[in-house]
């Protein structure tokens, strides 16, 4: 039974392995000759948003079937045309946008970022390809809407996003109850419909776009002279690039040729095309549910990001548990009596012991961020963010599921180990004859729960572009407005995995238990119930 069991864990994770190789086979290699990789979230409506095809000159995003749309993307279309490149749109998560240029994953960062004297010590910017004022969205019902001046906002919970000068310019709100940083704005504008917070400030595109899909948002915008003291360069939005980047003056020519009139009409446009201006009415001319509408304009997106967690989670889990049986049993070899087999025993049990505390002490999205970017920062490897996250999530896993099975190991009567050496069984036929069979059981709801675990920690992974589920539906949130029902549809898809997940698990120690060992757990409970 265990053969048989083990046998058919090992060809689901191949299968999953293989419908994911289309996804690994992405590769972030360099920039090849003719190509500019644009990083951007893709979900920042209307400079940038995900979309489901490529109407309205949307471009397709690497390594999915995604496509990107929106302000950024145009004036991305337009210099790699004048520089005869092929234009490659890059989708990554805020936080990660600077580190992917360093690290060479991506030449440019087009994502309506500002040229901030912080930024301008880690890379380069270009003249700037728009000018924006700054606002503060809140609701229509609150006191704050009909703000007319900073000062009207004193006592007002306030935040913005995090990494951004808009964060700063909060202190100038006089008394503000300034907020914890948020790290994208799908988040704050949860925020803000939930009454968490009072307002965020971001830029007068944002803004137009909150009123123009959610009527119960507002703009606050302030005259001259009320709101808030910028510096130029703060308000203007540039392209990043790599430090000494000689291309920089090329994207300097190109964006010299855009007029103002003509970056307005841009905007105007960005602002009309995107999809949540997008009203869906049935054949009767009712409105369409808006689950519905959600999943049609979204759901091959969420359908893909459900394949890509599960086929992280499967094979990292798979991989972690066969390095944490490969390191529970090189525990249990006997100290040899050869002082040099002795030595490199301990070197190597000093090693596992540092993987181990390193990578249970410290978090996957920062283990991420390490691996994916300072490698290729350090040691000019680029890796492919697929076989990557894979990596990561294995020996994560790894460290974890070792202690699991030094627990598993532990928990196997002594006897036994007294009792097969007694017949004459070496050390390898004890424990994959005797000990190891009854290890596998023992660990496995632990394992069960490392996968759940799994498909819920890859959400992490998209701080190096990982398209998986939580990410794609971040995306979509930031796009469609629909903020609350775009995540209760994701929670969904969370539960159902996780659900099906330990459900199988059950069965499969059911299996391997067999019959009668449920028939007389069940009993057992009958009597306890009744000596009650």
């Amino acid at each position: 039974m265990n053969k048989r069991f083990f046998s058919v864990i090992a060809f689901i994770a191949l299968f999953v392995s293989f419908l994911g190789l289309p996804l690994v086979s992405q590769a972030d290699d360099k920039t090849p000759e003719g190509e500019l990789r644009v990083g951007m979230e893709a979900g920042y409506a209307p400079f940038n948003w995900t979309q489901k095809d490529d109407r309205n000159g949307a471009v397709q995003i690497q390594g999915d079937k995604s496509y990107a749309g929106g302000y950024d993307v145009e004036i991305a279309k337009r210099i790699a045309d004048k520089m005869n490149r092929k234009l490659v749109i890059v989708k990554t998560e805020w936080d990660g946008l600077l580190p992917a240029l360093q690290s060479g994953k991506i030449d440019a960062v087009i994502a309506g970022m500002s040229p901030t004297e912080e930024r301008r010590k880690e890379i380069d910017f270009s003249d700037d390809y728009y000018e924006s004022q700054l606002v503060i969205i809140t609701r229509k019902d609150s006191k704050y809407a009909k703000a007319t001046s900073l000062k009207d906002f004193s006592g007002a919970k306030i935040t913005a996003q995090l990494s951004t000068f808009h964060y700063g310019v909060i202190d100038q709100i006089p008394n503000v109850n300034k907020q914890q940083a948020m790290d994208n704005f799908p988040a704050m504008r949860v925020a803000l419909e939930s009454g968490t917070i009072d307002g965020y400030v971001g830029e007068r595109p944002e803004g137009v776009t909150v009123e123009s899909v959610n009527p119960d948002l507002n703009m606050v915008e302030f005259p001259e002279g009320q709101g808030f003291q910028t510096n130029p360069e703060d308000v203007q939005v540039s392209v990043g690039m790599r430090k000494g980047d000689p291309l920089l003056s090329e994207v300097n020519q190109v964006l010299s040729t855009i007029s103002a009139d003509e970056r307005t009409d841009i905007m105007d446009q960005a602002i009309k095309n995107q999809p949540a201006s997008e009203e869906s009415t049935t054949e009767s001319g009712k409105q369409e549910n808006v689950f519905i509408r959600i999943l049609k304009q979204n759901g091959m997106m969420f359908l893909r990001g459900t394949g890509m967690t599960l086929l992280l989670a499967i094979v990292g889990t798979t991989v972690g548990t066969g390095i944490g049986l490969l390191i529970g049993v090189f525990r249990t070899i006997p100290e040899s009596k050869n002082s040099a087999k002795r030595g490199m025993q301990k070197v190597v049990g000093w090693l596992l012991n540092a993987y181990i505390e390193i990578f249970r002490g410290t978090p996957m999205i920062v283990q991420s961020a390490v691996i994916y970017y300072g490698i290729a920062m350090a040691f000019g490897i680029d890796l492919n963010r697929t076989a990557a996250a894979l990596f990561i999530v294995s020996i994560n896993t790894g460290a974890y599921m070792s202690e699991i099975v030094r627990g598993g190991i532990y928990s196997v009567d002594k006897g036994q180990f007294e009792a097969a050496h007694a017949i004459g069984m070496t050390h390898g036929q004890t424990m994959s004859k005797v000990v190891l069979p009854q290890v596998l059981r023992n660990i496995l709801p632990a394992t069960g729960n490392e996968l759940v675990i799994n498909i819920k920690d890859t959400s992490v992974l998209s701080i190096i572009s990982v398209s998986e589920l939580f990410f794609q539906g971040k995306s979509a949130a930031g796009t469609n407005y629909l903020f609350f029902q775009t995540y209760f549809i994701i929670c969904v898809i969370y539960f159902v995995l996780t659900f099906s997940a330990t459900r199988l698990l059950r069965l499969v120690e059911k299996k391997m238990d067999g019959p009668d060992a449920y028939a007389r757990l069940e009993e057992t409970d009958v009597a306890i119930e009744a000596d009650k």
